[in-house]
This record gives structure tokens, C-alpha cells and sequence, in this order.
């Protein structure tokens, strides 16, 4: 029984292809198209799963849409008649994409699967799931547990922003929903448009500012009291109310009530080339605080209702990898389990999924081995593909017989501080890269954050990189036990390895901060001395697990830095042709690209 789920239209498109309740494959659209959260409908993400199972749409048991149009047009139709006139421009201009294509979406989807291959739309079900739903089952059957609480967190799907549910075997229930306006994503949207980035794409920038902020300040404590009595109430069991004065999502293409929110917080809206300062890091600070207290209320709240000791998180917000490692810390759950692609693309996964055990009543088989096969659930590429793609390279090029050889000379430019390329077998599910699209370098360089960020990566100086690492070596390293296989989590790194700071230095400025040495590993240590941690054991990807072997024999420390193969607003490299082209216009130092290395 093969499962196509889709997610289209809003943004981060995706396809998922299932046989049997196994994953097959699954991409994102804008891997293919090279468009930053591409949200057309996915051909090519189509056309890839269909070519990785060698099968043509017509042996599908069912394609899944991953939420339901009808009831999103409902929302919309309610809120804009609760506010009329106000929002009457925002209708306008929404109006002819629903009239047009999300309106009809069950005809929309059917012609675009017949312009991929012939679609028998008379014998294979299209069926739709709600959004959050959709989520649910994502992270559930997914999960390596029985049973679980489940929480999903998002800006908005059809009317929930967030749900508390149970699954248990083949089944998900939903106990509780908090329903729009009120949305914890999209009050975190609002501070990211206040702050000057782009909404549904500078959040985890909002995040890594945070730290910088400090939170003993008094303007800290007070954003943070503003915030609480004036823009957001937040209750007992993590619920929560926006204040409507103060945003303007539901009428216009704006957020918020930008002099309002001046007026309140006595700071200017920065906008997208203003320097950032430490009122800008302050603010950051005091909402993820809050971001943080209402997600660790609402598990609380998950587990009183459930009485599980496993949670597992979906949604945007499951991708706030320090409201994570505090949820870890609290040790509300024992077990923790997040999809990694939780936003909206992996809804074509949960739909996919859904579907097969739902709709269709399969049986769920829990197994002890990971269900998303590392997140490895892409593209991959032939030596043929490898060698036409490096064939017009003019530097030097290198093919090694012997990938151990490989990795030996690998290790000897990460020893000499060199930045890495690195392209390897199936591409990555999800946001982040898990060492197979990856950029690598030494975590002890001094100088390497500062150079990956400013001349790989081309953005901003205060982003911090995550390690990647040997399951082995976490506890060695970090205040955290077990693994964290998908980047999903920070811990604080272990006092052996810190280096002695001021007496001041948690009330520093923001650049003054960013120039002290906080760690034997300064490429990997963010300032509040806490990293976004990966590990990797030997059976899904084997080769980097063999370059941290090598690494970690001649330092004594398995762990690199790793960050996305990309540079500023493009998507990750999906095929060999793209990671050479961010080669050449970037100074990474040398290209691994299957067995072959390429410098300059």
C-alpha cells in the first residue's frame, strides 16, 4: 500500500511517500526549485518520491492533502466579517488565490498530479487531514513509543494553534485545542516582524539573539512584565490570549500595531538593515521567556491529562530548540520525541501517515530503530552524476578509491583549520543539515564562527553554529544524557571545558560578549555557553560517524562544527552542480563531493 502526502500552498511545500507505513522518501519543494520555502504545489518533490519507489501515481492507495481548505476558508470568512471594515484591502488581495485555486483545491490537486503522470482520480481517494492532525501524527508514529502525550504548536492550521492529544497503538486523540486568534507561534511572528526579519523565516534568528540579551537587566524584566499584562495573558495550563489592539494579522499583511507596541516597549520597530543593539537582544530575551514558560505549562498540562511519561512535539514552535532543552530540563516527560521536520513541511508526512493508520486502520509496528531513518530521506546521486557536475571545476581535483583514505585527508584540513564542503548521499527531511549537506570545521578554531558566518555563509555575525558529534561523546561534553540525533535541543556545555570569564560578563553588551573566548570549542559555544546539539552513531550515516572517529583520534575530541550547506536565503544544496556552485562563490576551502575532493 503506497501513501502520497502533500503539503502546498502556504508555504514549505512538501511530499512524503509511504509503502506500508514505512517512509520511502520525502523532500521539500524548495530543494528542487531553489526557492526559499517554496509553497507551489511539489511537483518535483512528486515526481522524486514517485521515481524512489519506481512506481507511477496509479498504484497509489490514496494521495493525503495535509489540512482542510474548507474550514481554513471558514476561519477567514469569520475573521475578516468579525473586524469589517477593517481588513477589507487584505480580503481583496487574498481573495483570488481562494477563488481560484485553495477554494477548489481537490480539483486544483488533480490536475496538477495529471500534469505529473495520468491521475485515476475515480479510484484513488484524495483525502484530507486537519492541520494539526497532521502534525499529531507526524511526531507519534514516528516516535519509538507505544504511547505518548502529544503536543502540537504552530502559528495556525484551520482554527487550532496548538492541541494537547494522546496516541495510544494506531489511534490519536485529541483532548484540548487553543483556537485563533490566540496563537503562541504567531505572537512569536510578531516579535520577529517587530524585531525586522521575515515572518516564517527569521524566527530561529529571534532565537539566537536571545542570549545575547540579559536577563537580569532591568528593561529584561520589564519587557517582559509589558508583554504579560498588556499583550499576552498566559493561564495556568499554558492557554493563552492576545491582546487583539496590538496585532493586525487578521486585517492586513502587517503583524502588529507598530505604534502601539512602541509606545508600550519604548523602542523603535527595527527594520531589516538597522544594526541590531542590546535593546533588540533584551527584547528577544524576555519573549522567548515567555515563549518558554507557556510551552512548558502546556506539557505540564499534556501530562496531568495523559499521565504519560513520553511527549512527543510537532508544529513551528517544536523547532525552538531552546524551549526544547528547557522542557528536557524540567523533567516533566522522560522521554522526549520531536520530528524533525515539524513545520508545515513535515505535514505531508503526518498526512501520509495519518492515512495509513486512520483512515485505512493499519496496525502501527514500534520498533526500537529509528522510523525516519536518520531524516536521510532525499535525493541522492550516482558517481556519474558527481563526475559531470565537478566536470568544467578548474581547481584541483581528487578522486579517492578508498573512502578511508578520504576521510584521512579530510581530517588533516580540518586539523589545519580549513572549512568543509560536504555532499553525501541521500539529502536530509526537514530545516537543518545532519551531516549530509553539511559545512564542517573545527570547533576549537577561534576565528572559525566569525569566518563561517561572514564569508561562507554571508549573514549575520551573531548567529551561532551547532556541533555535530559521536553519540558517545555527548555526555562527555554536555550537561545532557542520551542522544539528540535531529539538532533539536540545547544544552549548556560542561564546566571542564569553559574558560574563565569576567566577573561582568552576563551583563556585557552584545559585541563585547561575541569577542570573548567562552570555551575550549569557541566556533560551537553561543554565548550564554549553550550549543544546539546533533549526534550520529555508525548506522545512519556512517561516513561522517567515521570522520569524527578520525577527528576525535587525533584531537581527542569527536565533534565539528556543522552547519547548513547554503548561504544566506537560499535553500540547502540538493544536488552535486549546486553544492559546487556555493563552493566557488563562497571561501570554503575545500568540497567533498561523494569520493572525490575538490579545492581551490
Amino acid at each position: 500500500m503506497f501513501i502520497l502526502g502533500i503539503s502546498a500552498y502556504y508555504h514549505d511545500s512538501a511530499a512524503t511517500l509511504i509503502k506500508d507505513g514505512e517512509i520511502i522518501a520525502a523532500a521539500q519543494e524548495e530543494r528542487f526549485t531553489r526557492l526559499k520555502h517554496d509553497s507551489a504545489f511539489p511537483n518535483k518533490s512528486i515526481e522524486f518520491c514517485l521515481a524512489e519507489a519506481n512506481i507511477s501515481l496509479n498504484q497509489l492507495s490514496a494521495v493525503v492533502f495535509y489540512d482542510k481548505p474548507l474550514l481554513k476558508f471558514e476561519r477567514l470568512l469569520e475573521t475578516y466579517y468579525e473586524n469589517a471594515p477593517n481588513g477589507l484591502i487584505s480580503f481583496v488581495n487574498a481573495m483570488p488565490s481562494w477563488s481560484k485555486q485553495k477554494l477548489f483545491l481537490r480539483s486544483t490537486i488533480r490536475k496538477a498530479l495529471n500534469s505529473i503522470d495520468k491521475f485515476d482520480s475515480k479510484n484513488i481517494p484524495l483525502l484530507f487531514t486537519e492541520h494539526h492532525l497532521s502534525h499529531a501524527a507526524s511526531s507519534f508514529y514516528t516516535s519509538p513509543y507505544k504511547e505518548a502525550a502529544i503536543l502540537t504548536i504552530d502559528g495556525v492550521g484551520e482554527w487550532a494553534t496548538a492541541t494537547i492529544g494522546s496516541g495510544k497503538g494506531n489511534n490519536i486523540t485529541i483532548h484540548k485545542e487553543l483556537h485563533y486568534p490566540d496563537s503562541v507561534g504567531l505572537l512569536y511572528s510578531a516579535l520577529t516582524y517587530f524585531l525586522g526579519f521575515k515572518v516564517n523565516n527569521g524566527e530561529y534568528k529571534v532565537m539566537g539573539l536571545a542570549p545575547y540579551g540579559i536577563e537580569s537587566a532591568e528593561e529584561t524584566q520589564k519587557f517582559i512584565s509589558l508583554a504579560k499584562e498588556n499583550i499576552v495573558q498566559i493561564f495556568d495550563d499554558g492557554s493563552i490570549q492576545l491582546t487583539p489592539s496590538y496585532f493586525s494579522y487578521s486585517t492586513s499583511m502587517k503583524m502588529v500595531k507598530i505604534k502601539k507596541w512602541e509606545n508600550l516597549l519604548g523602542i523603535k520597530k527595527r527594520e531589516l538593515d538597522d544594526e541590531l543593539n542590546q535593546q533588540h537582544c533584551n527584547l528577544a530575551l524576555a519573549f522567548q521567556k515567555i515563549t518558554e514558560e507557556i510551552v512548558l505549562k502546556l506539557a505540564q498540562t499534556a501530562q496531568n491529562i495523559t499521565g504519560s511519561v513520553n511527549i512527543c512535539l510537532s508544529g513551528g514552535v517544536a523547532l525552538n530548540c531552546v524551549a526544547n532543552g528547557k522542557l528536557k530540563q524540567a523533567n516533566i516527560f522522560k522521554n522526549i520525541f520531536i520530528q524533525p521536520a515539524a513545520g508545515d513541511a513535515g505535514g505531508a508526512l503526518g498526512a501520509a501517515l495519518a492515512a495509513y493508520h486512520i483512515y485505512f486502520e493499519k496496525e502501527r509496528k514500534v520498533t526500537s530503530s529509528d522510523s525516519l531513518k536518520g531524516a536521510y530521506l532525499g535525493p541522492e546521486y550516482s558517481d556519474g552524476d558527481i563526475k559531470r557536475s565537478i566536470s568544467n571545476f578548474e581547481g584541483k581535483k581528487t578522486h579517492f578509491a578508498h573512502f578511508d583514505d578520504l576521510i584521512q585527508y579530510i581530517n588533516e584540513k580540518l586539523l589545519n583549520e580549513k572549512v568543509i564542503g560536504w555532499f553525501q548521499d541521500k539529502m536530509e527531511f526537514g530545516p537543518r543539515a545532519l551531516g549530509n549537506r553539511s559545512i564542517l570545521a573545527d570547533p576549537r578554531g577561534i576565528d572559525i564562527q566569525r569566518k563561517v558566518n561572514l564569508k561562507v555563509k554571508f549573514r549575520e555575525s551573531f548567529r551561532p553554529f551547532a556541533p555535530i558529534m559521536l553519540k558517545e561523546e555527548v555526555e562527555q561534553l554536555f550537561e545532557f544524557e542520551r542522544e539528540s540525533p535531529y539538532m533539536l535541543m540545547t544544552a549548556p556545555i560542561k564546566a571542564a571545558y569553559r574558560e574563565a570569564l569576567p566577573a561582568n560578563y552576563t551583563v556585557l553588551g552584545m559585541k563585547e560578549k561575541l569577542d570573548y573566548m567562552k570555551s575550549q570549542f569557541p566556533a560551537i559555544s553561543h554565548v550564554d555557553l549553550s550549543s544546539r546539539l546533533q549526534t550520529v552513531d555508525g548506522e545512519y550515516n556512517p561516513k561522517i560517524y567515521k570522520l569524527l572517529q578520525a577527528f576525535k583520534k587525533s584531537t581527542g575530541v569527536g565533534m565539528l562544527l556543522n552547519t547548513s550547506f547554503n548561504i544566506k536565503d537560499e535553500p540547502i544544496v540538493c544536488s552535486p552542480e549546486e553544492a559546487v556552485n556555493c563552493f566557488v562563490k563562497t571561501d570554503i576551502d575545500v568540497l567533498v563531493v561523494g569520493n572525490y575532493v575538490l579545492e581551490k
